[in-house]
């Protein structure tokens, strides 16, 4: 008789819906960070529905069997560390579940800010009757900072809309399909003079933090709008106070932050023409169910022994397409 794989669910305030099929043929264990530790001995796979936990880690010896870690996020950077990078066991991410909420969440702020919006609630707010010109978006170049799956989605997206695209990745080439042109990431700050709105949905890395900083901020074209989705150590805040007081930024949207939750004293709650929501961009309706259903079909490809979806590489820190 076959062992049945042992799965354990580090989980905080939810439970990931649908788990039937694997409980079906699977020992299931659930965890959160407290009790970790004495569910991962003799575990076969490792659901982090709880993403953001740093437990891994702090248990990280007492993982004796473990084959692969699934993340329900995009983002891998709240689990790598050395062990795990140099060990066997694979990672997998939840690639492809955020793609389109972002780029919508991306399209959507876009929108408000050329059409003034908040303006629009203040003023009705006062009960002001005001007359104004608001900004066409099919003139506007966006530059979006990472190509992966997120930034390929909010390209096409933008692009159908009319706007101008470019992209930014780790390496340059002329001509990419959703893009257009790609810079290098090195190259950041030569090449944002044009820029309109630089979105941002890199993937955070040693190569990736605070890639745009005070630098890159003021090299870029006056009145520049930075739309921030993918990490908040992508960006130096301080310097995007620092420009947004100077009109240098005329504004801002930001869904991630250094710190999360967002600190009730950071100056970013009140900076002017700055837009904070809460790491939401990508939180559909249906968004866990989505994140569970595909662990469910992963952990099929593994019953079956056969090549698992959204194969992070480790070193890199993302899936490598």
């Amino acid at each position: 008789m076959v062992d049945k794989p042992v799965v354990v669910v580090l989980h905080a305030d939810n439970l990931p819906e649908g788990m039937e099929q694997v409980s079906s043929v699977a020992d299931v264990r659930y965890a959160t960070a407290d009790t970790l530790g004495d569910a991962v001995p003799g575990a076969d796979v490792l659901l982090l529905w709880d993403f953001f936990s740093p437990a891994v880690k702090r248990v990280w010896a007492r993982c004796d069997s473990l084959k692969w870690i699934h993340i329900a996020a995009a983002g891998v950077d709240s689990l790598m560390f050395d062990e795990l990078v140099d060990s066997d066991v694979v990672v997998t991410n939840s690639r492809g579940i955020f793609d389109r909420p972002i780029a919508e969440y991306v399209l959507g702020q876009i929108l408000a800010f050329a059409k003034g919006s908040a303006r629009s609630a203040e003023l009705q707010r006062s009960r002001t009757w005001l007359h104004r010109e608001s900004e066409r978006i099919d003139t506007a170049h966006a530059m979006i900072v990472g190509t992966g799956a997120i930034g390929r989605e909010t390209a096409r997206l933008l692009r159908a809309v009319g706007m101008t695209v470019s992209g930014v990745g780790r390496t340059a080439r002329a001509s990419d399909v959703d893009f257009g042109r790609v810079h290098a990431s090195s190259d950041l700050a030569t090449v944002v003079h044009d820029v309109d709105y630089l979105v941002l949905v890199a993937p955070l890395t040693a190569a990736t933090h605070n890639m745009v900083d005070a630098d890159v901020l003021a090299a870029a074209k006056p009145g520049v709008r930075v739309i921030n989705v993918g990490r908040g150590e992508l960006l130096d805040t301080g310097a995007l106070l620092t420009h947004l007081g100077s009109g240098q930024v005329a504004g801002a949207a930001l869904d991630v932050f250094d710190t999360e939750p967002l600190p009730g004293d950071s100056p970013v709650w009140i900076a002017d023409n700055l837009v904070v929501t809460p790491h939401m961009s990508g939180d559909a309706d249906g968004w866990r169910r989505r994140l569970a259903d595909l662990f469910v079909q992963n952990f099929e490809r593994y019953a079956a022994s056969e090549k698992l979806q959204n194969v992070v590489d480790k070193k890199l820190g993302f899936v490598s397409s």
